[in-house]
């Protein structure tokens, strides 16, 4: 009768945790979006009580008229009036205006450079005029389409071929997917002094965030590493995705500022002083409140919550900092509690599978300083939603035209995205940024943040 309960009692166990795993999506868990089932998902944003979409004070963003148009279009009064007089005999009394804002057609502008070539009467010497430094063939695309095949493949994420197709649409031009490869590999050695100035500007920021997801190159998984900070973008292709991948890089084994992150464990071999993402603690403690009843993690989440909105809204005193971290460590105590240490498995070597609510304390407990460091720096952000929205380009990407096919791709493909990154955080041009690459004059960002 014991054998039998005690079976009945590790099936239900085992149940549990299928159901919990089946029931995982990105809002109770770290597991991403695009794996979600097709219902709207539960979100941790509060309530305010206000309308969604734009509030009253919203200024908003119109289409305007233009104070020095292009061309303008003179509208004649013409014909009689309904008494019989003529319009063309009265003189115009006012004007009313109306603007069309519109792209010019667009069509290929071919300029021929003609140097002169001289041959001395003396020494017979013959001399040419030198064509610029971006003329180099005999016929060529000019640095704007270059330009324009990078920015609809790196900053748009439009595979080669339909990259070539919208060119023949618009203007007449069909480079080659050998043509537009060149120009990533061009724009990427052209930008290695600007990626060389990132790494040393981001190890001498404060607060750095920090995160990966999957870039597979030639059908094998790969890494894509991101680094970044509110200016700042190093994004960094690797076959690892752990320690050797960081040392690679080349920014955090030298950075000792506060590093944000998911607590991934390479992370934490670093010798930067560490902040754990809030975002995804909420998640996990949501799952095992809803999934796997365990009121601690509840209680925790919604003590959480709190805690972070009365930070936001200034309104969190000394003495309720205090209570709150008092019950964090409560909390976490009645989460071992409810989770005991798994025993050692007879017959198997090493530590046996704790479950994932013991492990959530144990980490909450051996990293607390690195899960409450927003309470007490507030240069700290509660989450590290700013290395999750710089990742989610590169998923975009992943989805719409797939991974690489060879390694040197995707690290072209990387330092290219890092500074049209840079470039819009900065609010400068990215097309103009992109035309200087290929005149040989790079628009550089401002790396003195």
């Amino acid at each position: 009768m014991r054998e039998l309960e005690a079976q009945v009692a590790v099936l239900l166990k085992r149940l549990q945790e299928l159901e919990g795993r089946q029931a995982k999506n990105s809002h109770t868990s770290n597991q991403p979006p695009s794996q979600d089932k097709p219902w709207q998902p539960k979100s941790e944003r509060q309530k305010t009580g206000r309308s969604s979409g734009a509030q009253p004070d919203h200024p908003g963003n119109t289409l305007k008229m233009s104070a020095h148009p292009d061309h303008t279009v003179h509208l004649s009064v013409t014909g009689h009036c309904t008494c019989g007089q003529v319009w063309d005999d009265i003189p115009v009394d006012t004007q009313v205006t109306r603007q069309v804002h519109d792209l010019p057609a667009w069509q290929l502008q071919i300029t021929e450079y003609r140097a002169d070539v001289k041959i001395c009467p003396g020494c017979h010497h013959r001399q040419r005029a030198p064509f610029p430094t971006h003329v180099t063939g005999q016929v060529q695309y000019g640095p704007r389409v270059h330009a324009l095949t990078v920015y609809l493949n790196v900053a748009h994420f439009v595979p080669l071929e339909r990259t070539s197709e919208i060119l023949r649409a618009l203007c007449g031009a069909r480079p080659s997917d050998g043509t537009i490869a060149l120009n990533l590999n061009l724009a990427a050695d052209r930008l290695q002094d600007f990626e060389s100035h990132l790494r040393t500007a981001l190890t001498e920021q404060p607060v750095l965030h920090a995160d990966e997801t999957g870039s597979p190159v030639n059908g094998k998984l790969q890494w894509m590493h991101v680094v970044s900070c509110a200016q700042l973008t190093f994004y960094g292709q690797h076959a690892r995705r752990g320690r050797a991948a960081l040392e690679d890089m080349k920014i955090l084994p030298n950075y000792t500022g506060i590093l944000v992150h998911d607590a991934w464990s390479s992370y934490f071999k670093l010798p930067a002083q560490h902040a754990l993402c809030g975002a995804h603690l909420l998640r996990e403690l949501r799952g095992l409140a809803e999934h796997h009843g365990q009121v601690w993690a509840g209680a925790l989440r919604e003590a959480l919550r709190t805690v972070y909105h009365e930070l936001k809204a200034g309104t969190l005193s000394p003495e309720a900092r205090t209570a709150f971290e008092r019950r964090f460590d409560e909390l976490l105590e009645e989460g071992l509690l409810a989770n005991p240490a798994a025993p050692p498995v007879p017959g198997r070597r090493g530590r046996a599978k704790q479950s994932h609510g013991r492990n959530l304390a144990l980490r909450c407990q051996q990293h607390r300083c690195a899960v409450l460091l927003f309470l007490h720096d507030r240069r700290v952000p509660f989450d590290n939603n700013q290395a999750e929205r710089d990742v989610r380009s590169w998923c975009v990407k992943r989805k719409v035209s797939g991974g690489f096919r060879s390694a040197e791709g995707g690290q072209n493909f990387a330092r290219i995205r890092s500074y049209i990154s840079t470039l819009q955080k900065q609010g400068l041009s990215v097309w103009e940024g992109l035309v200087s690459v290929f005149t040989g004059d790079v628009l550089m960002p401002n790396f003195n943040l």
